[in-house]
């Protein structure tokens, strides 16, 4: 496979995994400022990094904008990207796939600015539905599987940095109708309120919630479910490309799931969740970069010695 593609598809879905988060975000955010539950908004707004390169620029800083404006500029700007790298391996994906997601960058397009609850709800379920697509139409092959590891890494240092912001501020510890109010809004964000609810009622504690996104193993949006999901991609790339799974990228991803596996929630909190979190997404960074020299940006050298 050439790396180009590797690096169209991984990005593809990272961009879609992005918007689809924001998107989440916006709409949860808009209940919030119903009830005028400025924190968490703030906390929320903070997990939501800068639009692509290329927008924003009309509008001023995007840290400035206000919830609503901030998280439309964001989604059409990762579905934007997302497309134009689906059109670079075309030939790659299905033609349901491109039709999904041209079908999603032709409604964002036509209703950002309009945004609102229904705008953030057509962008999740389309999302939705060009993953299923993908699983549905697409041989599980090496390009399926950069397509997994980028919508997982995004995922697990979107989950990581929800988290971190909200342990941040001792205040939401305690207890009361605006903790309660908070921790929700932070389990609806990651689409888990209900998946919580099952596990351990709607007692909502920061403790079990920690943990419930940290370390469940079947959660699909939780950390330690996308670093599985992330580890087990690339054994599957270094069996197709024939090699052993001993490149710095492997390690890494499988020292991550290794701690993931093995951490207890009292003893992360007790040391601090805030650095725990911290050193997720610090991890997820060297993954990717590690990723990048191993399949897409690596020297021809290396490629001979392989």
């Amino acid at each position: 496979m050439l790396s180009r593609v590797a690096d169209c598809a991984y990005w593809m879905s990272r961009y879609l995994e992005r918007a689809e988060h924001t998107a989440r975000l916006g709409d949860v955010c808009l209940g919030l400022t119903l009830d005028r539950s400025s924190d968490s908004v703030r906390r929320l707004m903070c997990s939501v990094g800068p639009p692509p390169v290329g927008y924003g620029a009309a509008n001023g800083s995007a840290e400035d904008l206000p919830p609503e404006p901030k998280f439309n500029l964001t989604i059409e700007g990762c579905v934007v990207a997302a497309r134009e790298n689906a059109r670079q391996v075309r030939e790659q994906i299905s033609s349901e796939m491109w039709e999904q997601l041209n079908r999603l960058y032709l409604h964002v397009r036509r209703q950002r600015i309009v945004g609102g609850s229904a705008f953030y709800s057509h962008v999740k379920e389309a999302a939705h539905l060009f993953q299923g697509v993908t699983d549905s139409t697409m041989t599980h092959g090496e390009v399926w599987h950069f397509i997994q590891i980028g919508r997982s890494i995004e995922r697990a240092a979107a989950t990581a940095g929800m988290l971190g912001a909200h342990f941040e501020d001792s205040g939401e510890r305690d207890g009361g109708i605006g903790a309660y109010v908070s921790w929700a809004a932070l389990l609806r964000s990651c689409s888990g309120f209900e998946a919580y609810c099952q596990r351990y009622t709607a007692d909502l504690k920061p403790e079990r919630v920690a943990e419930f996104l940290l370390l469940n193993a079947d959660f699909p949006r939780s950390v330690r479910f996308a670093i599985d999901t992330v580890e087990a991609s690339l054994r599957s790339v270094a069996r197709t490309a024939g090699r052993r799974s001993t490149a710095r990228v492997d390690r890494l991803a499988g020292r991550l799931r290794a701690s993931l596996d093995y951490s207890q929630i009292d003893e992360i909190i007790a040391d601090s969740l805030e650095s725990y979190v911290l050193g997720i997404r610090r991890q997820c960074d060297q993954v990717h970069t590690a990723l990048y020299q191993t399949y897409i940006s690596y020297s021809i050298e290396s490629a001979i010695g392989t």
